[in-house]
């Protein structure tokens, strides 16, 4: 991978090196308000790429913006979400069931159906900067769910791809017994990214009862927890993610911004 030497906002060749990617952990965050966080980081790496692709030809085709890369964790308090091409019958509880509940409600921009995210589910927002890696959104979701199969491993379970279904399960082939662990959706314009993966730790797998999840009918949701019978440290878990996806994309995750 390219290194880039940071001057007057534009990051410049110099050699190679592995990129580097920001990391944050934001601990339990209410969904709408990571969302407007993500959102600012996005949109922030999208006006740097517009100012260097204002240029003459002759010149932006020299530069390289000084887009920024972003690892975000985060839990958020029960809520369910919808992909923007998701349908709304896929969840299954009107608006009065949800405020008894205490479950917020949102619809997002991100790709998929509908999921849950709550306490015990490790969510991940990776902010990328995919033209200085690959520009193939397919193959990112791709690297997405290698880090987190590489992750489950590590714990002991088997998980792998359900063929035209994106995120993570196990026994994908074996009819019946079908159950993600992990869910995927996200958005991309200009080749930067935001939203990302939501795997299930130590997730109270009932709120799935109340959608479909992904909308995906008679196929089961699964968590960490409840694949090895005992709760497990979310903190392991993240150290865990963030290792492989250094490895799979091939970065270095710091935890500060270097330009």
């Amino acid at each position: 991978m390219q290194n880039w030497l940071c001057y007057e906002g534009v990051f410049l060749p110099d050699g190679m090196e592995k990129e580097k990617i920001w990391f944050e952990d934001l601990g339990l965050m209410e969904y709408k308000k990571a969302w407007d966080y993500q959102e600012s980081l996005f949109k922030k790496n999208l006006e740097v790429k517009s100012t260097v692709y204002s240029l003459p030809h002759e010149a932006n085709t020299k530069l390289t913006p000084a887009t920024q890369h972003y690892l975000l964790f985060t839990e958020h308090p029960p809520v369910y979400t919808l992909g923007k091409n998701g349908n709304s019958n896929h969840v299954l509880l009107n608006q009065n069931e949800l405020l008894a509940k205490n479950i917020s409600y949102f619809q997002t921009n991100r790709g998929g159906d509908i999921t849950f995210h709550g306490p015990g589910q490790l969510v991940g927002y990776p902010i990328l900067d995919l033209e200085k890696f690959e520009t193939d959104l397919g193959k990112y979701l791709l690297n997405l769910e290698e880090v987190i199969i590489l992750t489950l491993a590590e714990f002991g379970i088997s998980a792998g791809r359900s063929p035209g279904e994106t995120g993570v399960w196990i026994e994908p082939d074996v009819p019946g017994r079908e159950r993600k662990i992990c869910a995927m959706g996200v958005r991309s314009s200009r080749w930067i990214t935001m939203h990302g993966f939501a795997l299930n730790v130590n997730t109270d797998l009932s709120y799935f009862n109340y959608i479909i999840p992904c909308g995906i009918a008679n196929k089961q949701v699964t968590s960490i927890q409840n694949e090895l019978k005992q709760p497990i440290n979310i903190v392991r878990v993240k150290e865990k993610i963030k290792l492989n996806f250094e490895e799979v994309f091939g970065a270095t995750i710091l935890s500060e911004i270097f330009c």
